[in-house]
């Protein structure tokens, strides 16, 4: 059933039970939005209770599956007018002992996944001259930093990504919208969907600890709630006038805002000082 024209079509990747995605959904329905929640296996989003939510399957790491869910929602609704590229891996601990199969799989999800959704998205958005994409990104995707350097690649390439996008959009219509969300310390299943183990000939045996605590740093501290996170996204998605160029929401984002204007070698000192340090 096509949906009302008032009402906002919105396909949100990366909608399991207890992230950032879920919680998006709900906020985007709230607002009156049709919301197609997409992830790769349907029990995870079987949950949802508002009734303008409609669980779509789909595996960002598939070309297939991206574009027959794209095609499905076209068929189905009429149109797509926001697209939230959110789905997302961990991959977390010493760069030199993350395996070359964990890095290619964050690389395929984190990065190739938004570039499978616009490729899939952009061409009905250029037929209607219309519409947002938005990418969630990181702070990480500005700074690295110690046992985190894989997954802050992911998020380095995906900013690189949107914000060539951005430009290049300028060429199909000044109404499609590109917007890069450079998320902070947020509450979410993130971290604990993170399956870390130190490898046995590890170098960095005895950070273990400090390993630990940065997995759990974004759960910690001034992590924004996923609910108001979530409220702000939407916020300016739905702003009048378009959603902007970028959004720096979450918890330490003032910080690494800061760290913009610091030399890089004296970002990289205070960030080894604070998680190098060996912890007991």
């Amino acid at each position: 059933m096509a949906a009302p024209p008032s009402s906002p079509v919105v396909l949100i990747t990366g909608s399991s039970h207890g992230g950032i995605g879920y919680s998006l959904c709900e906020a985007f329905a709230t607002k009156g939005c049709t919301v197609y929640a997409s992830a790769r296996r349907l029990e995870t989003i079987s949950t949802f209770s508002h009734p303008s939510i409609r669980p779509l399957v789909m595996d960002v790491t598939s070309d297939t599956s991206v574009h027959k869910a794209v095609e499905q929602i076209i068929e189905e609704a009429g149109r797509v007018d926001i697209i939230v590229a959110n789905a997302g891996v961990p991959c977390h601990g010493p760069i030199l002992d993350v395996p070359i199969e964990t890095a290619k799989q964050a690389l395929d999800t984190n990065v190739l996944g938004v570039l499978r959704l616009a490729r899939a998205v952009f061409p009905y958005m250029a037929s209607r001259k219309r519409g947002t994409f938005i990418t969630i990104g990181s702070v990480m995707g500005y700074n690295a930093s110690p046992w985190a350097g894989m997954y802050a690649a992911t998020k380095a390439a995906a900013h690189a990504i949107t914000e060539t996008l951005q430009m290049e959009a300028k060429a199909l219509s000044p109404d499609i919208r590109v917007m890069l969300v450079v998320t902070g310390g947020v509450k979410s299943n993130l971290a604990n969907n993170s399956q870390f183990a130190l490898p046995p000939t590890s170098l960095f045996q005895t950070y273990l600890p400090n390993i630990i605590a940065r997995i759990q740093s974004s759960q910690t501290g001034p992590s924004m709630p996923t609910a108001d996170y979530a409220q702000g996204v939407v916020n300016a998605a739905l702003r009048k006038g378009g959603a902007p160029r970028t959004l720096e929401i979450g918890g330490h984002t003032m910080l690494f805002k800061i760290f913009r204007w610091l030399p890089r070698g004296l970002v990289m000192f205070i960030l080894w000082r604070q998680l190098g340090r060996l912890r007991k």
